[in-house]
C-alpha cells in the first residue's frame, strides 16, 4: 500500500478530547451491532431485523441488518481502540445518515417520538472524528508515529 495513503489512515493529533467521544460512542455503536447481529440486549438479531428492514425498503432486509449490524458492531470495537478511526467513522456516519433518513426523520427531532435526536448526536460525533482521527491514546497515534 502507498505509504502517504497509510499514514493518512492512521494521521492524528496530541489531543485527549477525542477520547471520551472514542468511548462513548464505540459503546452505542457496538452495543446496537450486536443487537442486530447476535440478538443480544433486546435485538432481533439478523432475521427479525433484517424482516423490518425489509419493510421499510431496505432491501435486501437480512443483508441490510448484516451490513448495518456489522458496521455499528465492529466500528464501535474500531473505535474504542482507537484503530482505524478515521475511516470506520466515515463508515458509521453513513451509517446515521441512512437511519435519519430512512427511519426517523418523519418523526420530527424528539426521540420520545422515535426522532432523529439521538441518530443526530452520533452522526456529528462519528464526523468529528473521521475529522480529528483517534487522537492520543489511539492505536491510530501509536502506528502513525511507528510510519
Amino acid at each position: 500500500m502507498n505509504n502517504s495513503i497509510t499514514k493518512n489512515i492512521f494521521d492524528t493529533n496530541d489531543n485527549a478530547a477525542t477520547l471520551p467521544l472514542r468511548l462513548v460512542a464505540g459503546i452505542i455503536f457496538a452495543a446496537h451491532g450486536s443487537q442486530k447481529l447476535f440478538a443480544w440486549f433486546g435485538g432481533y438479531g439478523l432475521d427479525g431485523t433484517g424482516q423490518w428492514m425489509d419493510s421499510i425498503g431496505l432491501g435486501p432486509g437480512y443483508v441490510m441488518a448484516l451490513l448495518a449490524g456489522s458496521a455499528e458492531f465492529f466500528g464501535g470495537l474500531l473505535l474504542i481502540l482507537g484503530l482505524f478511526t478515521r475511516p470506520t467513522s466515515v463508515v458509521l456516519a453513513i451509517t446515521m445518515l441512512v437511519a435519519i433518513v430512512k427511519v426517523h426523520l418523519v418523526n420530527g427531532l424528539f426521540m420520545a417520538n422515535n426522532g432523529y435526536e439521538f441518530g443526530l448526536a452520533l452522526l456529528a460525533i462519528s464526523v468529528a472524528l473521521a475529522i480529528h482521527g483517534g487522537g492520543k491514546y489511539s492505536l491510530d497515534q501509536m502506528i502513525s508515529r511507528k510510519l
